[in-house]
C-alpha cells in the first residue's frame, strides 16, 4: 500500500512542483511522441498529393476530440475530488470518486460514442470541408478511433487518477510502455514490416488504440491489488451512484464545455483552411496538421502536463488547509512552462524548414505556409504555457466555469471572428489565420491572469455527495 506524500502540502514549493511538474510534463512528452512518429512514417512511407494523409491525420484528431473531450469532463471533476480528499488524507473518499467515474466513462464509451460515432463520421468530415483526396484517407481512420478508442481514454482517466493522488511516477511508467508499443505497432503495420501488411493509415490507428488496452490491465491490477494510494471500492456494483456523479459533473462539465470550445475553434479553423482554394487548402491543412498538431505539442503536451500538476498542487493544498501555497506553486508551475517554450520556440524560429523536413515536407507550398506558421507558434508557446499552468490552478481548486468562459471569448468569439470577418472580405490567407491565433492565445492570457489575481476561487468548498 502506497503512503500519502506530504511532501506536496510542506516544506520547499519549488520541491513539491518539481516533484509533480517533472514526470507529468515528460510523460504528456512521451504520449506525443507517437504522433509524431506516425506523421514521419505516414509522410515518408505513404505518398499522397500535398501531403494529404499527414492532413487526414490531423482532421481526424481534431474531430474526434470534439466529441470526444466532453467525456473526459468528467476526468477532471473526478481528479479535482481526489486531489482534495488526498490533502486530506481520506483514502475512502478518493477511492469513491475515482471508481464511479470509471464506470461512468465505460458505459458511455461502449454504449453511446461507439456506435453514434460511427454513424456521424462522415458529416463531421463534411464539417470541415475535408478535401477529397484527404476525406477518403481520414474516413476509416476516424471510424476506428471511434469503435475503438475506449481503451485510449481509460488511459487518460487512470493517468490523471494517480497523479491527483499524488503518484505522478506511476504513469510516467505506463506512459512510456504505452508509447513504446504504440510506435512498434505503428512502425510495423504503416510500413508492412516482416510478414505483415502495409496498412498506412489504418495501421497508425491500429497502434493508438491498441497500445493503451496493455496499461489499462496493468493499472486495474495494481489497484485491485491495493498496490497505488487510490484502492478499489468497498462494495463493487454496476450502476454508477448518482451522489457521486452529481459532484462529479458539476466540476468537470465547465471543463468539457471548455474542451469542446477549443477543438471547435481547431475544426472550424480546418474549415477556414479549406475555403483557401484549390492550390492553398490541402496545403494549409497539412501545414497546420504538421506544424500545430505535432510539432507545436512538443509545447502543448508538455504545458498540459504543468497543467495537471498545477492542478493537483492546487487541490491537494486546498484538501490541507493551504490555499495560497497552492497559489504560489502554481505561479512556480508558470514559470516553468515559460522556459521550456521559450527554448522550443527558438527551434521554430531558427530552423523551421528543418523542422518540416523531417515530416517530408521539403518543397511547394507547404513549406512555405508552414515556415510561417511556426515563427507565429514561437511567440504563441510562451503565451500559452502561462495560461495552461494559471488554468490548472483554477481547475485544481473547483473554478471551471471562468476558464470556459474564457475559452469562448478568445477561441470562438476572437480567433472565429477574425477569421470569418476577413473570410467574408475576401482577405482570408494562412499568414493572417496564423495571427489570429496568436491574437486568441494572447487574449487567454490576459484574461486569465486577470481571473487568477483576484484569488477568491481558491477558496471554494467541495464535498462528495453522502
Amino acid at each position: 500500500m502506497k503512503k500519502f506524500d506530504d511532501q506536496l502540502v510542506s516544506g520547499s514549493i519549488l520541491r513539491s512542483v518539481w516533484k509533480l511538474t517533472w514526470p507529468a510534463a515528460t510523460l504528456n512528452l512521451v504520449n506525443g511522441i507517437h504522433g509524431l512518429v506516425d506523421h514521419i512514417l505516414i509522410g515518408h512511407y505513404l505518398a499522397s498529393p500535398d501531403n494529404a494523409a499527414n492532413a487526414a491525420i490531423g482532421v481526424a484528431w481534431q474531430v474526434f476530440l470534439v466529441i470526444v473531450v466532453f467525456i473526459a469532463s468528467l476526468f477532471h471533476g473526478m481528479n479535482v475530488l481526489i486531489a482534495r480528499y488526498a490533502g486530506k488524507q481520506d483514502r475512502v473518499s478518493m477511492s469513491r470518486a475515482a471508481f464511479e467515474s470509471f464506470l461512468s466513462a465505460v458505459i458511455i464509451l461502449v454504449f453511446f460514442l461507439a456506435p453514434v460515432g460511427y454513424f456521424i463520421a462522415p458529416y463531421l468530415l463534411d464539417l470541415v470541408r475535408a478535401h477529397e483526396d484527404v476525406r477518403l484517407l481520414a474516413l476509416p481512420y476516424l471510424r476506428l478511433l471511434f469503435v475503438c478508442g475506449a481503451p485510449l481514454f481509460l488511459m487518460f482517466m487512470f493517468t490523471g487518477a494517480f497523479q491527483a493522488s499524488g503518484d505522478p511516477k506511476t504513469p510516467l511508467f505506463l506512459g512510456i510502455l504505452t508509447t513504446i508499443l504504440n510506435v512498434c505497432i505503428s512502425v510495423v503495420l504503416i510500413t508492412g514490416a516482416g510478414p505483415f501488411p502495409a496498412m498506412g493509415i489504418m495501421g497508425a490507428a491500429l497502434g493508438t488504440v491498441l497500445a493503451p488496452a496493455v496499461s489499462v490491465a496493468i493499472s486495474m491490477v495494481l489497484i485491485l491489488r491495493k498496490k497505488m494510494i487510490l484502492h478499489p471500492p468497498e462494495k463493487f456494483h454496476l450502476l454508477p451512484d448518482l451522489s457521486v456523479m452529481k459532484t462529479v459533473v458539476r466540476i468537470g462539465i465547465p471543463t468539457g464545455i471548455q474542451g469542446v470550445l477549443l477543438n471547435i475553434g481547431g475544426v472550424l479553423l480546418f474549415r477556414f483552411l479549406g475555403s483557401l482554394g484549390e492550390e492553398l487548402s490541402a496545403s494549409a491543412q497539412a501545414a497546420y496538421t504538421i506544424c500545430y498538431a505535432q510539432l507545436f505539442s512538443i509545447i502543448t503536451w508538455t504545458c498540459f502536463g504543468l497543467r495537471s500538476a498545477a492542478g493537483t498542487i492546487m487541490g491537494q493544498n486546498i484538501g490541507a488547509g493551504d490555499p495560497h501555497r497552492g497559489i504560489r506553486g502554481v505561479q512556480v508551475a508558470a514559470s516553468f512552462g515559460a522556459v521550456w517554450a521559450l527554448l522550443i520556440g527558438t527551434l521554430f524560429w531558427f530552423f523551421p524548414a528543418d523542422l518540416l523536413a523531417v515530416f517530408g515536407a521539403v518543397d511547394g507550398t507547404i513549406v512555405e505556409v508552414g515556415v510561417s506558421l511556426l515563427r507565429f507558434l514561437s511567440f504563441s508557446g510562451i503565451v500559452l504555457a502561462i495560461t495552461l499552468a494559471l488554468t490548472g490552478g483554477l481547475q485544481g481548486a473547483g473554478e471551471t466555469k471562468m476558464p470556459m468562459y474564457i475559452a469562448f471569448l478568445t477561441q470562438i468569439v476572437l480567433l472565429l471572428g477574425i477569421c470569418g470577418f476577413l473570410d467574408w472580405r475576401g482577405q482570408l490567407t494562412p499568414d493572417r489565420v496564423w495571427m489570429a491565433i496568436f491574437i486568441s492565445h494572447l487574449g487567454r492570457l490576459i484574461l486569465t491572469l486577470l481571473v487568477f489575481r483576484t484569488d477568491k476561487w481558491a477558496h471554494r468548498k467541495i464535498e462528495l455527495g453522502s
